[in-house]
């Protein structure tokens, strides 16, 4: 196993430039998710550390060694991709053993390289059955269970999730947790989903426009976002951010609550009630000149309804932003 470091990246197609300078430490052994919306370049990036992406300027190293001009198959990686990629001809086994077997690997070795991966991901009565005849989660662990027989350095996942259904997610988010206790291996895991970066990342990479926005734990960025954009692509709802005295306050909807109008910090016009059982959404904007959009997440025991409803929230809990440069203020 080894880390990897990223050393202020950056890729252009002609004039274009998609990723402006990241930089990032990788320990041996951890996990790190690169979050972001549709185009931020967080996919980009892990093309580039896997070597299917040729670096415009900058230093990409696997362990020791400089990685930039080597082909990926030199690289020491394995990369689970979101369509799987399995060859439908080929049964389980096959496609598991192929890249070992391209590489001139003993039959022996591969067997048992094979048998083991099959293990660890409970395919071991799936070996001899082709691709077509799995489920969605089923052909996934497969992908993972051919990029666990080559023992690679550090493992590369690109959205790996996004075709399996709610459920199926749930439970291969749990696996890739369970595997990568096992094996401990460095792994780059890329995805849209803030659900699996809060739940997979040890620590996480925040993108917007080819920048990392903010690098941190999960906890860390969801309690203390660097930016106006973390704190809106972070949490469901996301943060509210509020225009007040040339600022922008911030406030999480789990830290308002219904109080008496005397007591308000705000009044929300209600628009719109979502009950989910044990919470409850409500959606409104602020009466007046200000019209900022706000939600707020209620116990399902609040009474919910269309008016207005007047909300508190604890002065400590508040975030500060500066509305030209969207930067964190302190203090």
């Amino acid at each position: 196993m080894a880390g990897v470091s990223i050393r202020n990246v950056r890729k252009s197609y002609g004039a274009l430039q998609v990723i402006h300078g990241v930089s990032m430490d990788i320990a041996d052994g951890e996990f790190v998710v690169i979050l972001g919306p549709s185009g931020c370049g967080k996919s980009t990036l892990l093309r580039m550390v896997a070597g299917l992406e040729v670096i415009t300027a900058g230093e990409i190293a696997i362990g020791d060694r400089v990685v930039n001009n080597l082909e990926p198959k030199d690289r020491d990686i394995a990369m689970v991709f979101q369509n799987y990629a399995l060859y439908p001809h080929m049964t389980v086994y096959d496609n598991m053993s192929y890249g070992l077997r391209i590489r001139g690997m003993a039959k022996a070795d591969i067997d048992a390289r094979v048998q083991k991966a099959a293990g660890i991901l409970e395919l071991e009565k799936f070996l001899g059955r082709k691709p077509r005849e799995l489920s969605g989660g089923q052909r996934q662990r497969v992908a993972m269970g051919r990029a666990i027989v080559r023992e690679p350095q550090v493992f590369l996942f690109d959205e790996p999730l996004s075709n399996l259904d709610a459920k199926l997610r749930v439970q291969m988010r749990g696996e890739l947790q369970s595997l990568h206790r096992r094996l401990e291996t460095t792994s780059l895991f890329v995805t849209h989903d803030q659900v699996e970066a809060m739940t997979l990342a040890q620590r996480m990479i925040v993108m917007n426009a080819g920048r990392a926005e903010q690098i941190g734990a999960p906890l860390e960025v969801y309690a203390r976002p660097a930016t106006t954009f973390v704190a809106s692509f972070i949490g469901s709802p996301p943060m509210n951010l509020i225009p007040r005295d040339g600022k922008l306050l911030g406030i999480r909807p789990e830290h308002l609550e219904p109080c008496a109008p005397a007591d308000a910090s705000i009044t929300l016009e209600v628009d719109l009630i979502e009950p989910l059982g044990s919470d409850t959404l409500v959606y409104g904007h602020l009466g007046g000149a200000d019209e900022a959009r706000v939600a707020a997440r209620l116990h399902s025991s609040v009474d919910a309804r269309t008016g207005k409803l007047p909300l508190r929230y604890d002065p400590a809990q508040v975030h500060w932003f500066d509305p030209a440069s969207g930067r964190r203020l302190e203090g």
